[in-house]
């Protein structure tokens, strides 16, 4: 393929991901496909995509600030735990054969889409007290284990995010997907800063793919005022359902 050719491939390529990262939490089903199209193997497409998509975050929280009015303090804590999560999840990606990351990749998808359609809470009576130790003790291990996710497995864990997010908040949709954005920015710069020292990054296929994710992370949180939060719920859902087929027909029967 043509150099330049190629690298509008992956500006374009960027765009819709940043665009699928700030509306839905699924960068990954445009980047992602579009690394291994163009050969780089599975493991160091993942390495490479986290390495682009610290840029979804910073334009996705200059589009938000609006949102985050008010939350920044509730959102770092979160992201602190998050983070820790992280860093074990890119030892593990990086000790495990990527054989097994292969296999794994298209049950983490299917189940972060089904994770985003769970309802924030069935019953005011049946929401457990805020007070509750259990209750902050369980967020904050369910926010780690996000972490640990997107550190192993970059692919749609902002869907995951989305979902832990809005199951253990009260904060509107918006707001909750503002949040998400940061703190999986923040996973992904921390993914980046190990796989930098311990593995490989293709760095000429990440710097067209972050242009891209810039500029279609700026436009995403501004286009999702004018879409129904119920039906960006199912979109992210048959969009990670039909990446999750994908990936589980290539894995499995190819």
């Amino acid at each position: 393929m043509n150099s330049i050719i190629l690298f509008l491939y992956l500006v374009v390529g960027g765009i819709l991901g940043g665009l699928f990262s700030t509306m839905a939490g699924l960068a990954s089903l445009a980047t992602y496909p579009i690394l291994l199209s163009v050969n780089i193997p599975p493991v160091y497409a993942n390495i490479t995509n986290d390495a682009a998509l610290i840029w979804a975050g910073i334009g996705s929280t200059v589009a938000s600030i609006n949102e985050l009015k008010g939350h920044w303090k509730k959102l770092l804590f979160y992201a602190i735990f998050s983070v820790l999560g992280s860093v074990i999840g890119c030892c593990l990606l990086i000790n495990f054969p990527g054989k097994i990351f292969e296999k794994v990749v298209p049950f983490c998808i299917a189940f972060s889409g089904f994770m985003v359609l769970l309802p924030k809470k069935a019953t005011p009576n049946m929401e457990m007290p805020k007070s509750s130790p259990f209750l902050k003790v369980l967020s904050l291990l369910c926010i780690m284990i996000t972490g640990l996710y997107t550190g192993y497995f970059g692919a749609a864990s902002g869907v995951l995010m989305l979902g832990i997010l809005n199951l253990i908040t009260d904060d509107d949709f918006l707001t909750v997907n503002a949040m998400k954005n940061v703190i999986s920015a923040l996973n992904n710069l921390i993914a980046l800063i190990i796989y930098i020292f311990t593995a490989k990054v293709y760095w000429s296929a990440a710097l067209p793919l972050a242009i891209g994710i810039l500029c279609g992370s700026y436009l995403g949180p501004k286009l999702m005022h004018f879409i129904p939060i119920k039906m960006m719920k199912y979109i992210i859902f048959t969009f990670a359902l039909i990446q999750a087929i994908y990936f589980a027909y290539n894995t499995y029967f190819k």
